[in-house]
């Protein structure tokens, strides 16, 4: 699956060229419930983005789910906080994003929120310890309980398009995949019907 990715998009290269992990692929390997999974995003070109701390929960047919819980400490260059709900992450087994559900907790009112991601990597560290890694590509797929569902950051998709090169292809992929995620969700289409209460269920009794 990695090659095929590195097919599909050109690696994204920082200021000290590319960002290459060893030991790295898009499915887990060897993961169990309850071990630390930190989710380590970065963006195109290779500056760090947010990093959030979690737990391993299990995985089902859509893919693997994360508990992080609140009060966990998130944070990326320049900007830091303490979590004040719950969520769960699913990272799906294709697709170029990650999805984050929460519940009636959450002190905006977002119940669902898909980052647009390609780069897809689980890196162990150390035992019972870790890393997602992912590159995020801006666009956002939201539904809150006020405003229900909306693609968010459409201009900073314009604008790093331009300022960080993004191939033509990964464009009208990373476009493609946020029209198409917008309507599973308005239409509710699974994970996006409910399927995470039964997480949320897991990762507080774990």
């Amino acid at each position: 699956m990695k090659d095929e990715d590195e097919l599909k998009y050109p690696g994204p290269a920082g200021e000290s060229g590319p960002v290459l992990h060893t030991t790295t692929t898009r499915v887990p390997n060897g993961l169990q419930p309850g071990q630390l999974v930190v989710s380590r995003n970065r963006k195109w070109n290779g500056k760090a983005h947010w990093v959030v701390p979690g737990r391993y929960l299990g995985e089902d047919q859509h893919g693997w789910w994360i508990f992080q819980g609140t009060n966990e400490f998130c944070s990326r260059p320049g900007a830091a906080f303490y979590t004040r709900s719950d969520a769960v992450l699913l990272v799906p087994r294709q697709g170029d994003w990650v999805a984050t559900f929460y519940d009636s907790a959450h002190p905006g009112g977002v119940r669902v929120y898909i980052d647009l991601a390609v780069g897809h990597e689980w890196t162990h560290i150390r035992p019972a310890v870790t890393e997602f890694h992912a590159i995020d590509m801006d666009l956002d797929v939201i539904r809150t309980a006020d405003r229900g569902v909306f693609i968010d950051d459409q201009d900073e998709f314009a604008e790093h398009s331009v300022s960080m090169h993004y191939p033509h292809r990964l464009i009208e992929d990373i476009q493609s995949a946020a029209d198409g995620l917008y309507h599973a969700v308005k239409a509710q289409h699974a994970p996006f019907d409910g399927t995470d209460v039964e997480w949320f269920t897991k990762g507080r009794i774990t």
